[in-house]
């Protein structure tokens, strides 16, 4: 808990520095969020952008694994997850400006649709951009570091989301660079710079939407 608040508040701080972004933190001491929570904490806010940060541990039995891996949702789970989070909410939600109460039931079900196909784009997009940031030397990867599964945190169906596991805490040298001020630094403007080139990407696909317009 503390080596992944640590991680963030150097993360916060180095985004904050250009002046580009405003940084909401899920959690600022020793204080657990409900997973839901913190989806629900993202949503309330706006967020252009969800980033979960962990750290992973395995019994030794499982083996010596090493290396950072970036999540986002598995398409198998998204699907009836986004649509139950739509009953849930009774079609009371927002997304994207428009309220599905207010619509039929078949054009709130294709609107939903189209905001959480763009979410898992945009959210694919950045994970892309994120591994290849964090694979030029600043941070030691999995063998296998792009993955998806069916992550709580990461259903939000109208903010992009990944999770990142930092390292494993069970390997030596994994938990020697965790617990490095100097790695925490690093590692942690690889990932700035990959949220830069995510959002600048994502305004120039606004702006040239506009001008077809």
């Amino acid at each position: 808990k503390d080596v992944v608040l640590n991680f963030a508040v150097t993360l916060r701080e180095q985004l904050e520095k250009s002046g580009r972004y405003r940084v909401v933190m899920t959690r600022t001491d020793d204080t657990f969020i409900p997973l839901a929570e913190r989806v629900k904490f993202a949503r309330s806010r706006q967020a252009q952008l969800l980033i979960s940060v962990h750290a992973d541990a395995l019994p030794k039995k499982e083996g010596d694994v090493q290396g950072a891996t970036v999540y986002t949702l598995s398409d198998t789970a998204s699907d009836a997850e986004a649509a139950k989070l739509a009953e849930d909410e009774n079609r009371s939600d927002v997304i994207a400006g428009i309220d599905l109460a207010k619509e039929p039931d078949d054009v709130a079900d294709i609107l939903f649709d189209l905001a959480h196909r763009e979410t898992k784009t945009f959210s694919h997009a950045f994970a892309r951009v994120l591994v290849g940031e964090m694979g030029k030397g600043a941070m030691r990867l999995h063998k296998k570091p792009l993955k998806s599964a069916g992550f709580v945190v990461l259903k939000a169906p109208d903010v992009p989301s990944v999770l990142v596991e930092l390292g494993y805490m069970t390997n030596k040298s994994d938990l020697k660079l965790l617990t490095s001020e100097a790695w925490r630094n690093k590692a942690a403007a690889s990932m700035t710079v990959a949220v830069e080139q995510f959002f600048r990407t994502r305004l120039a696909g606004s702006d040239a939407s506009a001008g077809r317009r």
